[in-house]
């Protein structure tokens, strides 16, 4: 019993690490800006809580399914063809990381890739 007691405890404690979190817009803008999103590549700060907020509704923790067997993952819904690597789907991996790591409490590494993903041609578009 007491194995099953701690087995519980320490899955409860790794379920906590997984979780992401549901920004709120100014908590959101804040972030952005400490980590210099305010005119990156012409963008301001709006178009940025705007993109988070369309795309995932602020939560760091949204996974959307695609029909082509791709996922999109976090707050900025970073593709998994394209800019993460998943292991369900085929991957250029832009971003050099897996996708488990965009649906966390923790943004910075989905800010330096979405910082990646609009320095291309195609900017915010690609959204």
């Amino acid at each position: 019993m007491k194995g099953l007691c701690l087995g519980l405890a320490v899955l409860t404690c790794l379920l906590v690490k997984v979780y992401g979190k549901i920004f709120n817009r100014c908590e959101l803008a804040l972030v952005l800006r400490r980590w210099g999103m305010d005119g990156h590549e012409g963008y301001t700060l709006d178009d940025w809580v705007c993109l988070a907020y369309f795309a995932s509704g602020f939560n760091t923790a949204k996974v959307t399914q695609n029909i082509d067997g791709t996922s999109e993952y976090g707050i900025f819904q970073m593709n998994s063809r394209s800019w993460c690597a998943d292991h369900r789907s085929s991957s250029r991996n832009l971003c050099s990381l897996a996708c488990r790591d965009l649906v966390t409490d923790e943004i910075i590494d989905d800010i330096l890739c979405v910082k990646r993903a609009v320095a291309g041609p195609d900017g915010m578009e690609a959204w």
